[in-house]
């Protein structure tokens, strides 16, 4: 599977903002976008303004920067937001938001999304009680994401969970047990429970050229 492998400190210069790409280290003082906030490269301080088409083109690659997807997949989201019933921009923060590497970062058991997709990937959690391994498993309303037995029972990292609680704030949609290390989809996120400083209608403008 195809994914990003260069310097992610890169990427938040690049937008101009913290894309929280790092976890913990996003709020310490080691954090590149602090040191360096402007964008990568020789030019990087003398940006000339974005045009209308530049300022969709930020917007689109923040988010498929955010949630950890590449262009073919982002268009596919996109192809299934067109699709739903609903505005399209609210849709397809909605797909991304469910899918399964996501949901671990949301319930508080990693610290970022690439930490979450890396514990997807390495078969740590369960989907209604089935071993998933694919990030990009969307979840559904009812569907329970749960530490698999033997990594709940082994890794270190999912014992301090128990004792320590989540490694960020829990969305309203998702309930999450810590003594069971599982958690349930509530509901499907509405636009205000997502938290991703983006404006999606840009995005839509885009691909509606």
């Amino acid at each position: 599977m195809a994914k990003y492998t260069g310097s992610v400190c890169r990427l938040c210069r690049r937008e101009g903002m913290k894309l929280y790409l790092k976890g913990s280290r996003c709020y310490t003082d080691k954090c590149a976008f602090e040191r360096r906030p402007f964008p990568p490269g020789q030019h990087g301080r003398n940006r000339k303004k974005l045009s209308e088409y530049g300022l969709q083109l930020r917007e689109k690659q923040k988010v498929k920067r955010i949630y950890g997807v590449l262009e073919r997949q982002f268009e596919r989201y996109f192809e299934m937001a067109e699709r739903m019933k609903g505005i399209t921009g609210e849709n397809l923060l909605q797909i991304l938001e469910r899918r399964l590497d996501n949901v671990v970062y949301r319930m508080g058991f990693a610290s970022s999304r690439a930490q979450a997709r890396q514990l997807v990937r390495h078969g740590h959690f369960t989907v209604n009680g089935k071993r998933v391994n694919i990030p990009s498993y969307l979840v559904n309303v009812g569907d329970v994401i749960a530490v698999a037995e033997k990594s709940a029972a082994k890794m270190e990292h999912f014992k301090a969970l128990r004792e320590q609680g989540p490694a960020g704030n829990i969305v309203p949609w998702l309930s999450v047990d810590f003594d069971k290390l599982e958690g349930t989809v509530t509901a499907l996120p509405a636009r205000q429970d997502i938290d991703v400083p983006v404006q999606e209608h840009l995005i839509v403008e885009l691909y509606s050229k």
